[in-house]
């Protein structure tokens, strides 16, 4: 099973990428499986980015699977399918 991974801001300068793709043999990989693998990866500056201090992503990003937001489905819990496209999406700001 591939899953696309794709970056933005802080994200893209930390990994160096516009996205990833991560080949699993999971079945059931979730959104939580996820990000334990990319956290693994690309190491403590990607986690200090991604998770408050309690261990919980932080509560500014947005996890979006094909487009939908994971609040919409099952949070972190969501299922992963072959072919999917999650987006990290960090606040975005302006003025």
């Amino acid at each position: 099973m591939k899953v696309t991974i794709k970056f933005f801001t802080t994200l893209r300068e930390m990994t160096g990428k516009r996205e990833d793709e991560i080949e699993v043999s999971d079945t059931f990989l979730t959104v939580k499986g996820l990000l334990n693998r990319l956290s693994e990866k690309y190491g403590p500056k990607f986690v200090d980015y991604v998770y408050e201090e309690e261990g919980k992503a932080r509560s500014y990003l947005q996890f979006l699977i094909n487009g939908k937001s994971i609040t919409t489905l099952q949070g972190f819990e969501t299922r992963l399918r072959d072919g999917d496209k999650v987006a990290i999406i960090p606040p975005v700001g302006g003025g």
